[in-house]
């Protein structure tokens, strides 16, 4: 019974299956032929826009409201209350409820430097809050299942808190551009919010964020429309399947120049997936578009000098490798 509750749950409410057999219905009403690969990409197109834009709006909107709860001077006060290993664990876990895409981490990133959080702990939320938000562990979870999903996140904030870590214990302080250690702390006291006011707050961003991510959510559905019905399965294969031991790697490198969150690469892993990659090297693929994108890391060099970059974007990668070859191996268990 709990498992037919819960197959419901992923792929009716989560995944909406009923949404693409409704589109497929619309489609061969109007006379057009589903089987024909331009008839596909066009039901793939219309059902993965609408599944997306549906979730990501109440994602988005749910997501605001906690994350009303937990301004950056809120945050900054829970950091400074911890040390060590927990201060990482705590800074991942804050992650997974701030902004949705690494440009957006970036600024906070740099006010809790400003502010003399130690630098380990800053990091740590830098990689997971774009990484690991709760709109991937619900998006996942339409896609690949609950099990996967989990233990993505887990994996995730795993690498951000090992990351800050070994940041932290190399003392990489001085390679902190000098202009965000002399900003100085300003402690300003966020207002209590109403009920109402969290509401409001939380409908402004989701409205904001969805202007933003949308023109990414068609370009990321239009390559996965694309990858679907004209990329041969055996090109695929080849490249991202079980056979290319190197496909993780090559995923890893290829999602670096994109530029996009996890709205508008879920529905090229989703194809990917159907057409014969492996399942870690998808998520590898999933994690370096997330984690790594150009725009990110040149805002970011802004604030760090180049040997501290180096650094953070090696331990992203080799993390990001390790855990798709991670997900590879256990793929025929889940």
């Amino acid at each position: 019974m709990t498992t037919s509750i819960w197959d419901f749950i992923q792929n009716q409410i989560l995944g909406m299956q009923w949404l693409n057999a409704l589109v497929e219905r619309l489609l061969a009403s109007l006379g057009l032929d589903t089987a024909n690969r331009w008839v596909g990409s066009l039901q793939f197109f219309i059902y993965d826009v609408i599944k997306i834009t549906l979730l990501l709006c109440v994602l988005i909107f749910f997501i605001s409201y906690i994350q009303s709860f937990f301004p950056p001077e809120r945050s900054k006060k829970i950091l400074s209350r911890f040390h060590g290993l927990g201060a990482n664990t705590i800074a991942a876990l804050l992650g997974t409820v701030t902004p949705f895409c690494s440009c957006s981490s970036v600024p906070l990133f740099i006010g809790f430097t400003s502010a003399g959080l130690p630098l380990g702990v800053t990091f740590s939320f830098l990689i997971s809050s774009p990484m690991v938000d709760l709109g991937s562990l619900v998006l996942l979870t339409s896609i690949f299942g609950a099990r996967i999903a989990v233990l993505y996140v887990i994996l995730g904030l795993v690498v951000a808190i090992l990351g800050g870590s070994l940041i932290e214990k190399l003392h990489m302080e001085p390679y902190i551009e000098s202009f965000i250690l002399r900003a100085g702390n300003v402690d300003i006291e966020s207002p209590d919010l109403t009920t109402q006011d969290r509401l409001i707050y939380a409908k402004e961003q989701m409205v904001s964020t969805f202007k933003k991510v949308f023109p990414y959510i068609l370009i990321g559905v239009g390559i996965g429309a694309f990858i679907h019905n004209w990329i041969p399965e055996n090109w695929v294969v080849a490249l991202l399947g079980r056979n290319n031991p190197f496909g993780v790697i090559l995923a890893t490198l290829l999602g670096v120049p994109f530029y996009a969150d996890i709205f508008g690469t879920i529905p090229i892993a989703e194809a990917l997936l159907f057409k014969g990659a492996q399942l870690g090297t998808v998520l590898s693929f999933m994690m370096s578009v997330t984690t790594l994108s150009i725009p990110s890391m040149v805002m970011l060099r802004k604030a760090i000098k180049p040997k501290l970059l180096a650094l953070f974007i090696a331990i992203c990668i080799v993390g990001i490798i390790l855990v798709g070859y991670l997900f590879n191996a256990l793929q025929p268990f889940i």
